[in-house]
């Protein structure tokens, strides 16, 4: 099987707008990773999440802000003998971007961004209260850096 570098950034971004969720890498506090699924939407190089006021998360992102995101659709098991176990694959695409978690404070950010988080999940219109935009949490992760695969590909897909 093989892989495949991707190269464009608007075939990475698609990828991105796909998926349901992403996987947020941290540095915990003693230097290792932590990794969790989170929700998030991504417009125009930026990626928002949001979250409780509370918890370790919030802690490792205000003290330790860079973050990894990973991004994966479209998991299919491949192979190219099925009864050669050496042959099997997953057949996938994925996206990770690198940058620096900034909280946003400013009311009208935060709610652009949830916006933003909305219609990457719903077409419905949805409004939000004083009190729930004052209490979550949402951070803003600009994309420093993006790279892209399409792994487990046969030959023929290349």
């Amino acid at each position: 099987m093989k892989t495949r570098i991707l190269t464009e950034r608007a075939e990475m971004e698609a990828i991105i707008g796909r998926c349901p969720y992403c996987m947020v890498g941290l540095t915990d506090d003693q230097g290792r990773p932590y990794v969790l699924p989170m929700n998030f939407a991504y417009a125009d190089g930026v990626v928002y999440l949001h979250s409780g006021p509370d918890g370790s998360k919030v802690r490792f992102l205000n003290e330790r802000p860079w973050v990894c995101l990973t991004f994966s659709e479209g998991h299919e098991l491949v192979w190219m003998h099925e009864q050669m176990a050496c042959s099997y694959s997953m057949k996938a695409r994925s996206v990770m971007c690198r940058g620096r978690a900034r909280r946003l404070e400013d009311p009208v950010e935060k709610r652009r961004a949830l916006d933003a988080m909305m219609r990457h999940y719903t077409e419905a219109e949805c409004g939000y209260s004083e009190p729930a935009v004052r209490h979550v949490l949402v951070w803003e992760v600009r994309v420093e850096e993006m790279t892209g695969r399409s792994f487990g590909l046969l030959p023929s897909e290349l």
